[in-house]
């Protein structure tokens, strides 16, 4: 396979990436270009989902500031952006049955939500990416990003995209089309999350040297369509408690009224959680019979699920976002305010940054070197006081708890404004806090009703995920045997749980344990690339086109 020609393509930019940061970035760099003169600059995207947008899951409220910079006449281009929030309320779920509303005077005023919007982030990003076409970028969808190319000296030359056609063996198939070489003078990395090249990036280029460990949460989604009679447009629910709390987990739900009798209803859990029986699927299950939730979901109907992993360490796990021939955007870098819980300006404002900073590069007639710029744009932009003002905030309740983590945040934001002389660090990375099974509660979880609550597989066929037969797994061990060896031993294999798809199982049979990978139920939340207490499951991007398929997420 290694000796295949392969067929060369040739852009300024290539962009990894098909999500709101990698669109705006190619949104920003085709207006430089228009507005330059200069109509040949050319511009790639490459996404790995079937489409823009299949691969998009978020809550989601966003603040319109950044879409408005990047394109000031949204509404009048029909931006599905329009039901603008009405109200917040914020709530501490105490037991199965209690809870509290919280004043609003005591809520940390970041999480205020006056003047956004909720939006369906996946109908947000297919709109983006007919704003782009519009502006004649070249438009790849289904083509995973696979392996990254270097020039000799050692600096970044674009992308190789992955074969299509090969089976689970990695032998070419009827109909075996290799991938393409996508040749730029800069790429760009906007895989969101845990984006397997941009793992690599970070690691060949040491770009957290300095940096805290990067800390993240798991984001769990369903799409509701309720009674009218109980449906609030624009209104915006958040708490915490329990259940989370009887694991001392950390983390939270929302619940947002958009249109059309639809709510947003999920839930973000850290993956700093310590108790290696939680499971955050089952976690959102049992969250829902909740009275508070079961009110406003019980008679509904469910119409999709999804999961996806999230930044949240902040300002202090943000990388150096540059490296020779390319720059880091959007989630693949950390660019998500954990105070607010939100990531969609902060992406795209991302995006709109790095495509300024290597515009200006490629016009000065340079190519693959460093770009240096990014980075001070960063730091004078809003986007650098967001995060600052917000650095705190994910540590404290790491490293506090809830109440003196809340306490602490509710003085940083409400009395300090964000300004308080102090930063905490968390350098203990989440796949190392796991405590022995042997020690640990175990929850009890609901069994599934169907109405309210449900089981994995269900989900995941609501999702949509599929991905072709026969092709190689993408979730690779490291060493085959760790599973059963150590993680079972030590931590009851924790990634029966962890993982929202059911992908992974221990079988038990009279020649014993074994550990099975069910690949095709995968969503790519990326939760067992960082949760793995052994750090063993590598997930690396599948055949493209593979996936889940979000609708309205």
């Amino acid at each position: 396979m290694q000796d295949i020609e392969r067929e060369q393509m040739e852009f300024d930019v290539v962009i990894v990436g098909g999500g709101p940061s990698g669109l705006s970035a190619a949104i920003r760099l085709r207006q430089l270009a228009i507005a330059a003169g200069n109509p040949d600059f050319s511009v790639c995207i490459v996404e790995k989902g079937s489409e823009f947008g299949a691969h998009i899951l978020s809550g989601a409220v966003m603040e319109p500031n950044a879409l408005t910079e990047l394109i000031p006449d949204w509404k009048e281009k029909g931006a599905p952006v329009r039901v603008q929030t009405k109200g917040d309320r914020v709530y501490m779920l105490k037991n199965e049955t209690k809870y509290r509303e919280l004043p609003e005077k005591i809520v940390p005023s970041l999480m205020h939500n006056h003047g956004n919007y909720i939006i369906s982030l996946g109908n947000l990003v297919r709109w983006l990416a007919t704003q782009a076409e519009e502006l004649e970028v070249m438009m790849f969808p289904g083509f995973s990003a696979a392996e990254i190319l270097y020039n000799e000296d050692g600096s970044v030359r674009g992308v190789l995209t992955g074969d299509m056609g090969v089976n689970a063996e990695g032998q070419p198939k009827s109909g075996y089309e290799p991938g393409y070489e996508l040749l730029a003078k800069y790429t760009i990395f906007a895989e969101g999350c845990r984006g397997h090249l941009g793992k690599r990036l970070i690691s060949r280029f040491n770009l957290s040297e300095g940096k805290d460990p990067q800390h993240y949460g798991i984001g769990l989604k369903e799409l509701w369509e309720i009674d009218p009679a109980k449906h609030q447009e624009g209104m915006v629910l958040h708490g915490s408690g329990w259940p989370l709390s009887e694991t001392h987990s950390n983390g939270g739900w929302w619940l947002y009224f958009d249109e059309n009798n639809q709510v947003s209803f999920g839930m973000v859990i850290d993956l700093s959680y310590h108790n290696p029986y939680l499971s955050p699927f089952d976690e959102l299950q049992r969250l829902k019979t909740h009275p508070l939730i079961r009110n406003i979901l019980e008679g509904g109907k469910r119409l999709s699920y999804g999961a996806r992993a999230l930044t949240k360490g902040g300002l202090n796990s943000l990388p150096k976002l540059y490296f020779a021939g390319g720059v880091l955007v959007g989630d693949d870098a950390g660019f998500l305010n954990p105070a607010k819980i939100k990531g969609t300006h902060t992406a795209i404002k991302s995006g709109m940054l790095a495509a300024e900073a290597v515009y200006e590069a490629i016009a000065a007639g340079r190519q693959h070197d460093e770009v240096p710029t990014y980075e001070q744009k960063f730091k004078a932009s809003w986007l650098y006081n967001d995060m600052y003002q917000a650095r705190n905030f994910a540590n404290a309740m790491h490293r506090m708890g809830i109440w003196m983590g809340g306490a602490f945040n509710f003085l940083e934001q409400n009395i300090f404004k964000g300004k308080m002389p102090l930063t905490i660090r968390d350098r203990m990375p989440d796949y190392d806090v796991l405590e022995r099974a042997d020690h640990a509660y175990i929850p009890e979880y609901p069994k599934p009703d169907g109405k309210l609550t449900f089981d994995k597989l269900s989900s995941v066929f609501i999702s949509n995920t599929n991905h072709a037969e026969d092709q190689p797994c993408h979730l690779k061990l490291t060493d085959p045997e760790v599973p059963i060896k150590r993680n079972l031993k030590i931590f009851a294999e924790p990634a029966q749980r962890y993982c929202p798809a059911g992908v992974y199982e221990v079988v038990q049979s009279d020649s014993g344990a074994k550990f099975v990978i069910n690949s095709q139920n995968c969503v790519h939340c990326k939760t067992c690339d960082i949760k793995d207490p052994s750090q063993n499951i590598v997930w690396v991007t599948p055949e493209g086109s593979g996936g889940p398929n979000y609708g309205a997420m």
